[in-house]
């Protein structure tokens, strides 16, 4: 009951997210009515991925804030920032997408330009506001540790992972050496790493599959804000059955194990991403790389399990002689 009061204080974000689900919804028919396609993707694929990704986003901050017993104001006004800024930048999506126009790295006309620079700034925003919300949830109490840290942890890479898209902002070498030449291009930037956007896409996300995409690095960075809030989440349930998951130290050291986990898996698929590598074609390196990332998380777990020392120093108790 508390939890939804407390979460009601923050009904901008939760009325982002409802509005960004129906944008959803609205985008989901685009692709079904729509045939038109830029890229290589159906034209309204783009605004149906954005609008699920900040309907998340805005109800995963809502409930992190509801979090703390005490209001925030400034949580309360960089909850504001965010509706504001992922309504600019999904207004410019969708105007774009009717235009038939690219709306990222597009600097085709003035107008495309002007556009693509203030969802820039409008990002830089979000993060920044993002920033602030991570610091007041470090500078209160959240529940549990596990918990608290669950949240803490998520926030930070979830802020790595927004950084990593100002990956896609850098010149490929096609567009440096056009810009060498004297010639303006069209386009700056990318999502695809050694090969052109609109080829060849993995199911569901996009992803370029034939050579590196950094869309995966922020991705993953940006669910993390879900996915360990979530973990735990299934680590309770999971507590009725297993006694030591009742444990709060156990779940604390869990939850760090499956945050060292996520912030590995970044950087790996950046490392993969940035030498024009497919996901799902890795080499011998990254082969490697990922065997010792789930080697030392399996390490890490295990350790996370066992019994705390004092459980296991306290001297087991003489049973009484029978009388």
């Amino acid at each position: 009951m508390g939890g939804s009061f407390r979460m009601s204080r923050y009904r901008s974000l939760l009325a982002f997210s409802w509005a960004m689900a129906a944008l959803a919804a609205v985008s989901a028919a685009g692709m079904l009515l729509d045939d038109r396609v830029l890229v290589g993707a159906p034209i309204w694929f783009k605004p149906f991925k954005f609008s699920v990704s900040f309907a998340a986003y805005g109800l995963t901050l809502a409930w992190m804030l509801s979090r703390r017993p005490a209001r925030s104001r400034a949580g309360e006004w960089a909850a504001h920032t965010i509706v504001v800024a992922g309504l600019i930048e999904m207004a410019i999506i969708v105007g774009q997408t009717l235009r038939g126009r690219r709306s990222h790295f597009n600097i085709e006309t003035p107008l495309d330009r002007a556009l693509f620079m203030a969802m820039g700034a409008t990002i830089a925003i979000l993060w920044t506001a993002t920033l602030v919300i991570a610091v007041v949830l470090f500078r209160a109490r959240l529940g549990d540790r596990a918990t608290a840290w669950a949240i803490r942890l998520g926030a930070l890479i979830a802020l790595a992972g927004l950084l990593l898209g100002g990956l896609m902002l850098m010149p490929t070498p096609e567009q440096q050496a056009q810009q060498a030449a004297g010639i303006v291009p069209t386009v700056l930037g990318a999502h695809s790493v050694g090969v052109p956007d609109g080829g060849p896409a993995l199911p569901l996300t996009g992803w370029n599959a034939t050579g590196g995409d950094l869309r995966i690095p922020h991705f993953v960075g940006m669910h993390a804000l879900q996915a360990l809030p979530l973990f735990l989440y299934g680590i309770e349930a999971l507590a009725r059955r297993r006694s030591r998951l009742r444990d709060e130290r156990v779940r604390l050291r869990l939850v760090a194990t499956a945050a060292g986990f996520l912030a590995g898996l970044l950087a790996l698929v950046t490392w993969q991403a940035l030498r024009g590598q497919a996901l799902l074609r890795p080499d011998a390196a990254t082969l490697t790389a990922l065997a010792v990332l789930v080697t030392a998380t399996a390490a890490g777990t295990l350790a996370a399990l066992r019994a705390p020392r004092a459980d296991r120093t306290r001297p087991t108790p003489t049973p009484e002689p029978v009388a």
